[in-house]
């Protein structure tokens, strides 16, 4: 029993994607894109959400749950750990929680698919309850390093039954009737690393503290304050931030409203603004400051992007932004901003190629260790598609040029972000860009074909 599948059946919520047949698919050049699209829900609000939705005692409702296959798997998870998770309709979900110290132990293995954020934040939750459970999902997840969060779940009291070489999955843990507290100095910026850390926390009878050199997403420990925990957030050093979490709170079921993902929001902004005579609006982006490192970067391209209606949805800054087409330049972007954008590299790498000049991408080395080698993988795309480009080191160089010639079959590696990414290519490319597969796309991003059809983009199967 798969438990992604399982759930979905259960609850009547669109099932996963499976790991059938690939499936090819091609972006021809279009017209002038021109409309308006609200993304999908906030990919890492909604495992979130629902994650504290089991935690806590009650019934919590979700609106605009991004319902994409790592989702579901985790939506999925929080079933077979004790809650009731039911689909009301589109997007809207109710999970009634089972409060922290009470998860059941699963009855068959955890099946997250291609879900690296839903596997990682369920470990550190199941690491701080006594319990046993068993992570697994497909061939990419397997090869995705999990050693970073096991090392300091293992400081906690966690116990590594069985794990693939590596540190990868499948992987199975005994949690901790009592986590100790820890204070733990995260070796990368990870916001996955950060909430496991923190979720197998709440359990602990005492403070755990995470110390970051550089902030990455705080979307745990807002959510956290939102559901009733008592948790601080402080500067560290000139980048950085310490969180201190108190053990045991009692969470209170709350209703959340989850804004547009910003990374998914990226596609429709980057072919917006590569495309001529193109004009978008987006709706309801979610405009955290630890996320928009993209939308920074291209604003010092000369990107023509208008912030409007600027409000609060979900506890989170949210704007809608209308997009229009701009003669972009290179810029230096540095490693600094990595943790604002990391999901993002490989459009931004679509928009540097019709930029003049060098665009410079530094410090990109946890590329290395997404759904693939994301860094080989832009690089393979770039060249595939007739675009100048090198690698030294861990940087990133794209030589732009106005026009660009496209053309070629980029090879995906079951990663969504490197077939969207090519496809916008291919929307303002001289010839059609194909990807060898578009059917991982539905985990992140389900609707990405219509919406963008929508806006006038034109696909060939």
């Amino acid at each position: 029993m798969q438990a992604g599948p399982t759930q979905a059946d259960r609850t009547g919520a669109p099932s996963p994607a499976g790991h059938g047949p690939a499936q090819p698919l091609g972006a021809l050049a279009s017209g002038p894109l021109s409309g308006r699209l609200r993304p999908p829900g906030d990919k890492s609000i909604s495992h979130r959400a629902l994650i504290l939705g089991l935690l806590a005692k009650g019934r919590t409702i979700i609106g605009g749950l991004l319902e994409g296959d790592d989702v579901l798997r985790t939506a999925a998870a929080c079933g077979a750990l004790g809650a009731r998770v039911e689909r009301l309709g589109p997007g809207h979900w109710q999970v009634d929680g089972c409060g922290i110290g009470s998860l059941l132990a699963p009855k068959e293995i955890l099946d997250f698919g291609n879900a690296g954020t839903g596997t990682r934040l369920m470990m550190g939750l199941v690491g701080g309850h006594p319990i046993t459970a068993t992570f697994d999902g497909d061939a990419s997840l397997r090869k995705r390093p999990m050693r970073r969060i096991l090392d300091p779940l293992s400081l906690m009291g966690v116990q590594i039954v069985s794990q693939a070489e590596g540190g990868r999955c499948p992987i199975t843990i005994t949690g901790s009737a009592e986590p100790a507290p820890i204070e733990y100095r995260t070796p990368v910026p990870s916001a996955q690393l950060k909430s496991a850390i923190l979720l197998a926390g709440l359990n602990s009878p005492g403070r755990t503290v995470v110390i970051e050199t550089e902030a990455s997403r705080d979307h745990t420990e807002k959510m956290l304050a939102y559901f009733g925990a008592r948790i601080s957030s402080v500067p560290d050093g000139p980048h950085g931030r310490r969180i201190t979490l108190e053990g045991r709170p009692e969470l209170k079921a709350r209703d959340v409203i989850v804004p547009a993902d910003p990374s998914s929001g990226s596609f429709a902004l980057v072919a917006a603004l590569i495309v001529p005579g193109s004009d978008v609006t987006i709706e309801g982006m979610m405009m955290n400051p630890l996320r928009i490192g993209l939308i920074t970067t291209l604003l010092e391209m000369g990107a023509d992007i208008q912030l409007l209606n600027a409000r609060i949805e979900g506890g989170e800054d949210v704007a809608d932004l209308r997009v229009r087409y701009s003669a972009l330049k290179g810029v230096d972007v540095p490693a600094a901003r990595a943790p604002a954008m990391i999901d993002e590299y490989p459009v931004l790498a679509v928009a540097a190629a019709f930029a003049s000049g060098e665009t410079r991408m530094n410090g990109l080395s946890e590329l290395r260790v997404k759904e693939s080698d994301r860094l080989a993988a832009v690089s393979a795309g770039l060249e595939a598609t007739g675009i100048s480009h090198r690698i030294e080191g861990d940087d990133l160089i794209v030589v732009g040029a106005p026009t660009v010639r496209g053309g070629g079959m980029v090879a995906t590696h079951l990663d969504h972000r490197i077939a969207m990414s090519f496809l916008v290519l291919g929307m303002a490319s001289q010839q059609s860009v194909h990807v060898d597969d578009a059917a991982m796309i539905a985990t992140s991003y389900p609707s990405f074909r219509a919406q963008m059809e929508a806006l006038g983009a034109t696909f060939v199967d």
